[in-house]
């Protein structure tokens, strides 16, 4: 079945909401205005269950189907929060708010489940139980995790569970997924290079650690050329690089580097924070320089699993037409906190075409309206086939 009619009509309606979630964005956890906005139209809609909450300002609704004959219980998961990023559309819809706004979709993400929302709570044409879960903190929180902590999948008896993210450059009308990973893990390290300060006319008084901190930058790019298998993915960039000084003519006593590790499987992970402290620490050494390495493990990779996303590719070639679905899509190399989900319960993750629109976190990224009933009607796809109708 393509676009739902009923969803079409809808069109406006989730777009209004769509454009006031943008003016107001919200970030992290800080998401409380944009969850009280969730709350008001869920309860509009005439959802079952409404609990707020969960993962600290998550909320989750529960719709029921008009029958329940075999304990089915699906999720299907928004993002609420934005970026602390200067928007720079032009818009006249553009955030209310300086320094923050909606520069990865996540307004639309949450209008497309609130308009499937509406539309489940009116039909209930299903045999099962409906989670729509409504998360904060994304974008670096890791808010999925958390609502998973707070024992939301056991709570609800969620048995399966599906998301979606729009894809800038990909067509609207347009879907994308694969089995297995779909997107990277992200991980985080920190090294700070210890030596001796001194005058910069006097480097042999010292120990020369923007030197040491050079050499250590470019060696743990031989991480990704010489340690990693030519097919396989893998991304480190090292995005700060500071010293203790600022003066021209003075050699600092430490400096510290920030960067990031993207891979797309397990063992290249543990791999990369290996190599990472054996590269610093040994390079440091051999100049007479010490190297502290500190890792923080950010987000999984996100990983589909393969009869789930099966679901997810015949749920959108319902919407959208076999010709507009890509099962095989390239898996990319930013991460989502959608991993922590996956890895309690089976499901997929899709991504959708928001066209010809700046990347996502780009200060004049917009979400695409015109994608909006294609992502409505998905949602609403993925509950009706999941769970039929008995009748």
């Amino acid at each position: 079945m393509p676009i739902r009619n009923r969803i079409a009509q809808m069109h406006d309606e989730i777009t209004g909401w769509r454009r006031h979630l943008h003016e107001n964005p919200e970030l992290m956890f800080d998401v409380h205005e944009t969850a009280d906005f969730v709350q008001a139209r869920l309860k509009e809609f005439g959802v079952d269950e409404i609990t707020p909450g969960i993962g600290q300002t998550g909320v989750v609704a529960v719709i029921k189907g008009k029958t329940d004959t075999k304990g089915r219980v699906i999720g299907l998961r928004a993002d609420m929060d934005a970026l602390p990023i200067h928007e720079a559309t032009g818009l006249d819809y553009a955030s209310k708010v300086d320094g923050k706004m909606h520069a990865c979709g996540h307004d639309g993400h949450t209008a497309m489940l609130l308009g499937a929302a509406k539309y489940l709570a009116e039909t209930r044409n299903f045999d099962g139980t409906a989670v729509m879960i409504f998360q904060p903190a994304e974008e670096g929180g890791g808010g999925g995790r958390e609502m998973c902590r707070d024992g939301m999948m056991d709570r609800w008896n969620i048995q399966e569970v599906y998301g979606m993210h729009n894809a800038p450059g990909v067509p609207v009308g347009e879907f994308g997924i694969r089995p297995g990973a779909l997107m990277a893990s992200a991980d985080e390290f920190e090294i700070v290079v210890t030596g001796k300060g001194g005058h910069a006319a006097e480097p042999a008084e010292a120990v020369d650690t923007t030197l040491v901190a050079a050499q250590i930058l470019v060696s743990l790019q031989s991480i990704v050329s010489r340690n990693v298998k030519p097919i396989e993915r893998v991304v480190l960039t090292v995005g700060t690089l500071e010293t203790d000084s600022s003066a021209s003519n003075v050699i600092a006593h430490t400096v510290r580097m920030k960067g990031t590790v993207r891979t797309l499987d397990n063992n290249n992970r543990e791999l990369a924070e290996r190599r990472i402290r054996e590269v610093a620490t040994h390079t440091a050494l051999a100049f007479g320089a010490t190297a502290e390495v500190v890792w923080e493990d950010g987000y999984p990779v996100t990983v589909n699993h393969d009869r789930e996303t099966e679901f997810a590719v015949e749920a959108a070639q319902a919407v959208a037409g076999e010709a507009n679905v890509d099962p095989e899509v390239d898996p990319i190399m930013p991460a989502e906190d959608f991993s922590f989900m996956l890895e309690e319960r089976p499901g997929a993750y899709i991504h959708l075409g928001n066209g010809d629109s700046a990347q996502c976190h780009h200060p004049a990224y917009n979400f695409n309206d015109e994608a909006i009933p294609l992502g409505s009607s998905w949602y609403v796809e993925m509950i009706e086939r999941r769970m039929p109708n008995a009748d």
